[in-house]
């Protein structure tokens, strides 16, 4: 995501401990961030606050979508 959304990725940080932020990195005319959540951390942290979401109210497309990587990596 764009460097803008640093301070978004700080709250992140913070209810997530242990994922981890790379960058900034410069590519292609773009300044970006990538947040890296795993294992545990996946797990344990951030399914339950997206679950916690009516994500399907929000946006039909994401919650499939969601949904379908929960199925395929066992979440």
């Amino acid at each position: 995501m764009h460097l803008r959304h640093a301070r978004l990725f700080a709250r992140l940080l913070d209810w997530c401990p242990g994922s981890r932020l790379y960058g900034p990195y410069h590519h292609g005319g773009r300044s970006y961030f990538q947040w890296m959540v795993r294992g545990d951390v996946l797990r344990e942290r951030l399914v339950p606050l997206l679950d916690a979401l009516p994500l399907e109210e929000i946006d039909e497309h994401v919650y499939e979508r969601y949904q379908a990587m929960k199925l395929r990596y066992g979440l």
